[in-house]
């Protein structure tokens, strides 16, 4: 069961914070992204925190940093928080190069513990990878192999991060469904 009213607080935050995005190289509304990382994580029996933390995962990321990593802290408490932090790739500016960040991102995910907070946070970046690569598959039939460009990894670096990330989801979690999904991103 979900606090409707923690939900509802937690939505009115990620608006804030992400309400005039769009995805990259497009003109869905990035509400869309953080909606479907979401329902991944409650279709996948994630708890109150889990999805909470899906629906916040970018904030700090994308708008303010450690500023707004504290203001979850204060308002959904630590645990969500937690799961936030370790979503995040860097709360730098500029930020680091794209390979580093995500070298060090897939290092952090290795290294993720089996306790109960490491599976809480691989449960939420496999719902956030996972929309990632349907919303790539769902793009790629307008923008055929030109969806790459959009990418900072091209596709040669973006193919060695899901890669990399299927390999890591499949060790610690076993989930059939990601390989289902990579293999049709990445076929043909």
């Amino acid at each position: 069961m979900i606090d409707s009213d923690r939900f509802r607080r937690a939505f009115g935050l990620a608006l804030e914070l992400h309400g005039e995005q769009n995805r990259k190289g497009s003109d869905v509304p990035y509400m869309g992204h953080l909606l479907g990382v979401t329902s991944i994580v409650i279709d996948d029996g994630g708890s109150e925190e889990e999805v909470l933390a899906a629906l916040l995962h970018d904030g700090p990321e994308d708008a303010g940093g450690e500023k707004t990593l504290a203001r979850i802290d204060e308002e959904f408490g630590g645990q969500v928080a937690e799961i936030v932090y370790h979503l995040s790739d860097t709360f730098e500016e500029p930020k680091p190069a794209w390979k580093e960040r995500k070298e060090n991102y897939l290092s952090e995910l290795e290294l993720m513990p089996d306790a109960a907070i490491g599976r809480k946070v691989l449960r939420v970046s496999l719902a956030d990878k996972l929309h990632n690569v349907r919303s790539i598959l769902l793009d790629r039939h307008q923008a055929g192999e030109a969806i790459w460009e959009r990418f900072n990894g091209g596709k040669e670096g973006s193919i060695w991060y899901f890669e990399s990330l299927r390999d890591i989801y499949e060790k610690k979690l076993g989930r059939p469904l990601w390989s289902r999904s990579f293999a049709l991103l990445f076929r043909g």
